[in-house]
């Protein structure tokens, strides 16, 4: 890796853990803008990210870990392993692009409803909710990395305060990526050129976690779900962008 490389990975790795640090998720939604065009393939590019959100992960629920609900986790992540499983297997087939449409305006429908409705929305942790959300989430995450929002707008409305939200979703996004980076394992997509990005990435992790912790100590609850909000409209705006410019 060239040097130009290693920086942009470092920049790229810190502001992505702010990001997840503070609102919960986004790690990949936002360095997914810059690793396909720094990683030899895209399948790769997903790896790399996988293994840089599930380690700041890692960090967030050694901390947090009292505050999971395992009744609240269970369901989702099951319907997840499915749907992530069956993406991974087609994603040298699918068409990305018509993905990454249908992906990026359903984002910017469900951020304004629930931006307009955040201070009353509530959802019931039911099977139903969950098995629907995480499978969203498995075919979003097993073909871009992207595999936070739906299960964002579940979390955020289920989850009593913003420290039980937090920890829920990285648990959520841990056991995920785990999972993910098992099946790239076998699918051959965790080269050693993904390791060296891994090592240069890893650093601005680190830098990354610490910078959000202090933010996210100041956010209220009710800020913190119209943070999640806005930036699901932005990454949706970004997806529609990326997609039709192709």
């Amino acid at each position: 890796m060239g040097i130009d490389t290693i920086i942009l990975l470092l920049v790229a790795s810190t502001v992505a853990s702010v990001v997840q640090r503070v609102s919960g998720f986004g790690f990949g939604i936002f360095v997914m803008t810059m690793l396909p065009y720094i990683m030899p393939t895209y399948p790769e590019a997903t790896a790399l990210s996988a293994l840089l959100a599930g380690t700041l992960s890692v960090i967030v629920v050694v901390q947090m870990w009292r505050y999971i609900n395992l009744k609240h986790l269970l369901p989702i992540l099951t319907a997840f392993f499915v749907t992530s499983w069956i993406s991974i297997q087609f994603l040298e087939y699918i068409d990305k692009k018509m993905m990454q449409i249908i992906f990026g305006s359903v984002l910017i429908v469900l951020s304004i409803y629930f931006f307009i409705i955040s201070e009353r929305v509530y959802v019931k942790p039911l099977i139903w909710i969950q098995a629907l959300l995480g499978s969203i989430s498995g075919v979003m995450g097993g073909l871009f990395n992207m595999q936070g929002p739906p299960a964002v707008l579940y979390f955020v409305a289920s989850e009593k305060d913003k420290e039980h939200y937090l920890a829920i979703t990285q648990a959520y996004f841990l056991v995920g990526n785990l999972f993910m980076t098992v099946v790239r394992y076998f699918k051959g997509y965790l080269t050693e050129y993904v390791g060296w990005g891994y090592l240069y990435g890893i650093a601005g992790v680190f830098i990354g976690f610490y910078i959000g912790k202090e933010v996210f100590k100041r956010v209220s609850n009710n800020l913190l779900r119209k943070l999640i909000y806005g930036f699901m409209a932005v990454s949706g705006v970004y997806s529609l962008v990326m997609a039709l410019t192709e």
